[in-house]
């Protein structure tokens, strides 16, 4: 099988690791990387290659930046170029930002399967332009890897074939596995640990367009995030978007004693920031399972979320910026607090099981 992996964010590094290493010791397997270029700097891109040992992408489209419609056309255009020239067996997708869409898009009409990571996942919210991206690139999708019962319960509701449809289990889990223990074994790490000097502190992320682009919530998130700090420390590193909206509207945030506001983390760092936190506060959905995954609580920055069962479960607490009242009562309340005993994600082998079913089940 010659395949065609497509990424441009974050999160999808993270899950690439853990797949890409699956696929190199799978017999009759050829992957190669597209890069659309959605996340473009050091922080956010180069850093996760070099720790965790991603082969470098074959193509590098330098696509990110602009509005939603741009940014997905031009990846959307430029992905089909390349597998027009390629001509791959299939294409390998991961969670729902803009560069899924787009290379679900230019595969599907090029009549090139498409296997899709994370497929089933729903906030039920088609304001989200995440929602909007993970249910098109599903409904194009010729494997659907579905990481929890949930995720088949949503795609069985909207009538995709159940033969398309493999419960994988988690690649994030899988990642975590691997590189946790080698997070906390490094030698050199980031300064901030030698300022909190082993004190209790928050980790906080957020860089949801829902909270980013609505001037009252973000508001809302910063006051509470500042009032947090008084009491304890926060350790926010801060995503460029939400680095350059607060710019623009005149509130630039730097490190105070207890507030200590720094660049992106690298995924080691973030990954052993995680594990010592005595609470993380964050709108990102891998945050949320690398909490669970690690035992801490979280709480969520908005109305909903796609994984469902940490909320049952009592892992995670979904708190509306509505106030910066309702804010900290929700940080007191999930603070030194456990959730049940679940286990939702799989056992670690999400990788080898997206591997085998992809030899073993062609399209």
């Amino acid at each position: 099988m010659n395949l065609i992996t497509i990424v441009g964010a974050r999160p999808q590094f993270i899950k690439a690791a853990a797949v890409s290493a699956a696929l190199t010791s799978t017999a009759g397997v050829s992957e190669r990387l597209l890069h659309t270029g959605q996340h473009f700097d050091d922080n956010m891109s180069d850093v996760f290659f070099r720790e965790l040992g991603i082969p470098l992408p074959t193509w590098n489209l330098g696509l990110g930046g602009g509005s939603h419609g741009a940014m997905t056309g031009a990846q959307l255009a430029g992905s089909e170029q390349v597998l027009i020239d390629e001509r791959p067996d299939a294409v390998l997708l991961y969670g729902d930002t803009n560069s899924t869409l787009a290379g679900a898009l230019a595969a599907a009409k090029l009549n090139i399967p498409v296997a899709h990571v994370e497929a089933g996942l729903r906030s039920f919210n088609r304001r989200m332009p995440e929602e909007i991206n993970r249910v098109l690139t599903d409904h194009v999708s010729h494997w659907l890897f579905a990481p929890t019962e949930s995720a088949v319960a949503n795609l069985q509701r909207e009538g995709v074939d159940a033969a398309r449809v493999h419960q994988v289990g988690d690649v994030m889990y899988d990642a975590a596995l691997q590189f946790s223990a080698l997070a906390r074994a490094r030698a050199v790490r980031h300064p901030v640990f030698a300022a909190l000097a082993r004190r209790p502190f928050v980790l906080a992320t957020v860089h949801r367009a829902e909270n980013t682009d609505e001037p009252e919530r973000l508001r809302v998130i910063v006051d509470a995030l500042v009032e947090l700090a008084r009491e304890t420390d926060v350790v926010w590193p801060l995503h460029p978007r939400t680095r350059k909206v607060l710019a623009q509207r005149g509130a630039v945030l730097g490190s105070t004693a207890s507030l200590h506001c720094v660049e992106p983390l690298g995924y080691l760092d973030m990954l052993e920031m995680e594990q010592a936190a005595a609470l993380v506060v964050t709108d990102s959905g891998g945050v949320q399972k690398e909490t669970f995954f690690f035992g801490r609580p979280c709480v969520t920055l908005r109305d909903e979320t796609e994984w469902v069962e940490l909320v049952a479960a009592g892992w995670n607490r979904l708190a509306r910026p509505t106030s910066v009242a309702a804010l900290m009562a929700a940080f007191h309340a999930a603070l030194g607090s456990v959730g049940e005993p679940v286990r939702p994600y799989g056992n670690g082998d999400a990788a080898q099981r997206i591997a085998r079913v992809l030899t073993e089940r062609p399209a």
